[in-house]
């Protein structure tokens, strides 16, 4: 009898663990079952220019204008093989995060520099600057702005999600006392309040803005607000020659999949690339290097089923583990309860 009862006390500490397995299994098999739509419904022609900065780590900026010089005589490169036919005109131009280390709006040299590179290619460039805050003193935002080469500056996004203790200290003025290091972040960035749908030239373009596209919610409300194509501005020069680059490259291939539109990644430093909406990467730079990408992009306007659904399969698994979890602890209880009735 007793032997009995062991055997089936076993088979119900067994059940949870039988659950979990056919659940994940079926997780999986689902995932291959949901369709990738990546028919184009138009297409664009883009070049992405990757500057390239001074050193890695946290001094990568140089001296002043540096950073932004680099841009601007890559693009200026760029115009000069367009000329000449060696290259063929893109409709558009993308920037990096931080392609300006001097706001362009305070700073008339900078302006020029940009304005110049601009005029020279001749089409729409999305340029990553910080600017300071119009009514906020001592704050900074990080923007992608539209430049025009006719009419100048346009259109900006604001980044939605600066990164804690990297472009913002919580409590600093406490923190600060304590953790000396923390004074290398000398403002607080200013978060945005809306998505960075913008219309650089003929495409109606997604950007977020590097870690970013590591937030579900951030990259699906850009999408399901208009996007065609997804940008990610990214300045990954201080995780110089870490696995950091790399761990971005995979959250672009993600996001490509999960939305079904291109992902064009726009380093200062690398790794810049051009991924397919089915998450294959056609294109990527070496890290620490000036490069400039061109490429014809799909744009498209339906909708995935992730973009439909949003987190709530997210929410679904979470329940499905807590419940699996308490009821793993019930049965546990239950059997240590036969065990003393013996």
């Amino acid at each position: 009898m007793a032997a009995a009862r062991r055997r089936g006390f076993s088979a119900r500490r067994a059940l949870p663990a039988a659950g979990a397995v056919a659940v994940a299994a079926a997780v999986t098999a689902a995932g291959f079952a949901v369709p990738i739509p990546t028919a184009a419904d138009d297409s664009v022609d883009i070049a992405v220019v990757q500057g390239n900065v001074q050193q890695p780590g946290m001094d990568f900026l140089g001296r002043p204008m540096m950073i932004l010089d680099n841009h601007v005589k890559a693009t200026l490169n760029l115009a000069k093989d367009v000329k000449a036919g060696r290259i063929a005109k893109p409709d558009l131009v993308i920037w990096p995060e931080n392609a300006s280390d001097l706001d362009p709006f305070q700073y008339r040299e900078a302006y020029a520099r940009i304005d110049e590179a601009v005029r020279a290619i001749g089409v729409p460039v999305l340029v990553g600057a910080l600017v300071d805050h119009p009514t906020k003193q001592g704050y900074v935002e990080n923007q992608g702005i539209v430049w025009d080469p006719k009419s100048g500056p346009g259109a900006s996004y604001t980044k939605q999600h600066p990164v804690p203790f990297g472009e913002y200290v919580p409590f600093r003025q406490e923190l600060s006392k304590v953790i000396t290091r923390l004074q290398r972040v000398p403002r607080d960035f200013y978060p945005g309040d809306h998505t960075g749908v913008l219309n650089v030239g003929p495409a109606r373009l997604g950007d977020v803005i590097c870690f970013e596209v590591a937030y579900d919610e951030i990259v699906r409300d850009t999408v399901n607000a208009g996007a065609r194509a997804i940008v990610v501005q990214t300045n990954n020069a201080t995780y110089g020659r870490s696995g950091q680059p790399e761990q971005q490259l995979v959250m672009s291939k993600l996001r490509a999949i999960e939305h079904g539109r291109p992902v064009i990644t726009a380093a200062t430093s690398g790794i810049s690339a051009v991924v397919a909406p089915d998450g294959t990467i056609e294109q990527r730079t070496k890290e620490f290097t000036q490069d400039v990408l061109t490429a014809r992009i799909p744009l498209r306007d339906g909708k995935t089923l992730a973009d439909r659904v949003g987190a709530t399969p997210e929410w679904v698994l979470a329940m499905v583990g807590v419940l699996s979890c308490a009821a793993a602890i019930m049965i546990g209880r239950r059997g240590r309860t036969d065990e003393k009735g013996q």
